[in-house]
Parts: structure tokens; C-alpha cells; sequence
């Protein structure tokens, strides 16, 4: 196995087009599981911790551009207020240690269905930039996963950053596993609320093959908000709403049974998740009038 280092952007890039096959590594706290449980042995590394591109974050335009070399313990300490939701994912992935090394750009990489970031990025709307020597594209996060531990990554390309507007709204991430870290989740799911255009985001994790959105269940709880005058008013929200609205997120999701736990309990879950958040979310945005 040879160790590829560059240290510019572009000097990556062209390292990815020469070299396929190499496989990206930055926090390593997925690729180094791969590697030691022999599930993987690729011909190349490509260390990419010496890229500082990859490494910063900026806010522009209402947008922030978030390098996918940003680690999870970053954003706790620095994006917490912008993307609250995405921070509360970040504070269940793992160790501390794990946090100071982990990325969010690693996490989508791996496209698992049970990533942490994913949920929280696509309530979000987030899109995700790639680059390689041929260009740079833009692909909303929904388009991204392909499959179980599949992305829409072409053989010479890299993830460059996340693109996120943050939601006007408050935003919520819960997990269910056998402990809050330090766990794979059983089931997840991330809230965000859009209120400037009378919107609702969901994401789900860990309950279908890829991440997913939970359409039915956005378009009803907006709809139902809309007709019932919340949006203006910030009323109390009738519970029967709340428990709608977990149904519908329960019905987006095809989950399976395994190790972890059954289709059935990760369904019930969900809709539990998904009621408590938006009765969280909605009481935030009652507080913030």
C-alpha cells in the first residue's frame, strides 16, 4: 500500500485523477476500522490532513461553505449557533478523541445509513460540492446517496465542502443506541424548521438503505401549520399534530432487522423521535417570538 501527501488542493485533485483507486483519509475513523478488520486494502492512501482548504469554513452570502476536512469537535465549538442540529449530531458521534479527528466530509464519504451528520444535513437542504481536475459540481444532499455505503462520486473526484443555509428555524437531532456516543445509531433523526417560507426539513439515518428525507411528513406538518395559522401565531401545537406527524415520518422509513435492532422497534422509534423533536423544535420557536 503506497502513502500519497500532497499539499495543495490541487495537487490532490490530481493525485485523485492519476490514482482512482486511492482512497481518501483524513480523520481515518472510518477507513482505519476498514483497514484493520481487513475489509478493505486499497493500493493507495490519500492523506488529505495537510490540505488547509479542506480544513476552514466560511459563512458568505447566508450560506455557509463548510471544508469536509472540518472536524465534528469544530463544529460543537464554533458552528453551534449557526447549525445547532448539526452540533447536536456532532456531540454523539463517539469519543472525544474521535471528534477531534473525525469530519463531516469523512462521514458523508462513507455514506453509511447510520452516519450521525447526515440526518441533521439533510433537514438542513444541504448540498455537497465535489471537485476533481475535469471541474467542480454541486449536487443536493438527497442526490448524493446512491446505496448502502454508495455516493454519487465519480472515480476521480473528492468531496470539497458542504454547503448549508442555515434554517430560520429551530432544528433538532435525536438518536436512539444503547447509549447517547460512542454507538452506532439504531435509528436517527434530525428537525429543522424553515418558517421564513413556511417550511419543514427531516432527515432520517439509520432506518433505510441510504439516508433519507421524509416527504410526506415535511409537506404535511407544513401544510397543516399553514392552514391552522401557527406559523403566525406561534400557538401551542395540538399534540394530535405531533403524533401525526411522527406517523408520517414513521411510514418514509424501510428499515431491517439486525444486530442492532428490529424493523419494528426502529420504526416506533422514529415516530417517537420525530414527535418529541418537533414538540422540542416548536417550543423553541414559541420562546423566540
Amino acid at each position: 500500500m503506497d502513502f500519497l501527501q500532497p499539499r495543495s488542493w490541487s495537487e490532490a485533485l490530481e493525485a485523485k485523477a492519476a490514482h482512482p483507486d486511492a482512497v481518501p483519509i483524513a480523520g481515518g475513523t472510518d477507513v482505519m476500522v476498514e483497514l484493520n478488520f481487513d475489509r478493505h486494502r486499497p493500493a493507495f492512501l490519500l492523506d488529505l490532513t495537510r490540505i488547509e482548504d479542506l480544513r476552514s469554513w466560511s459563512f458568505d452570502n447566508g450560506r455557509v461553505r463548510l471544508g469536509a476536512g472540518v472536524t465534528y469537535s469544530r463544529v460543537i465549538d464554533e458552528l453551534a449557533r449557526l447549525l445547532p442540529g448539526l452540533a447536536m449530531a456532532s456531540r454523539t458521534v463517539g469519543s472525544p478523541q474521535i471528534r477531534n479527528r473525525g469530519t463531516v466530509g469523512g462521514n458523508l464519504g462513507a455514506a453509511s445509513p447510520a452516519g450521525d451528520a447526515h440526518p441533521a444535513l439533510l433537514a438542513a437542504e444541504a448540498d455537497v460540492e465535489l471537485a476533481s481536475v475535469r471541474g467542480t459540481r454541486r449536487l443536493p444532499l438527497t442526490e448524493f446517496y446512491t446505496g448502502v455505503k454508495r455516493n454519487a462520486l465519480a472515480a476521480d473526484e473528492l468531496i470539497a465542502a458542504i454547503l448549508i443555509t442555515p434554517p430560520s428555524g429551530p432544528q433538532q437531532f435525536c438518536k436512539i443506541g444503547t447509549r447517547n456516543a460512542m454507538v452506532i445509531a439504531v435509528s436517527a433523526f434530525g428537525l429543522a424548521l424553515h418558517p421564513e417560507r413556511k417550511a419543514v426539513g427531516t432527515g432520517i439515518g439509520s432506518a433505510a438503505p441510504t439516508p433519507r428525507r421524509a416527504y410526506e411528513a415535511e409537506n404535511f406538518l407544513a401544510q397543516a401549520l399553514d392552514d391552522a395559522g401557527l406559523w403566525e401565531t406561534r400557538a401551542a401545537m395540538p399534540p394530535e399534530l405531533a403524533r401525526e406527524f411522527g406517523n408520517y415520518v414513521r411510514s418514509a422509513a424501510s428499515p431491517i432487522d439486525d444486530v442492532r435492532g428490529t424493523a419494528a422497534y426502529r420504526s416506533h422509534s422514529l415516530a417517537v423521535m420525530a414527535r418529541r423533536s418537533l414538540t422540542w423544535a416548536w417550543d423553541d420557536y414559541r420562546r423566540a417570538a
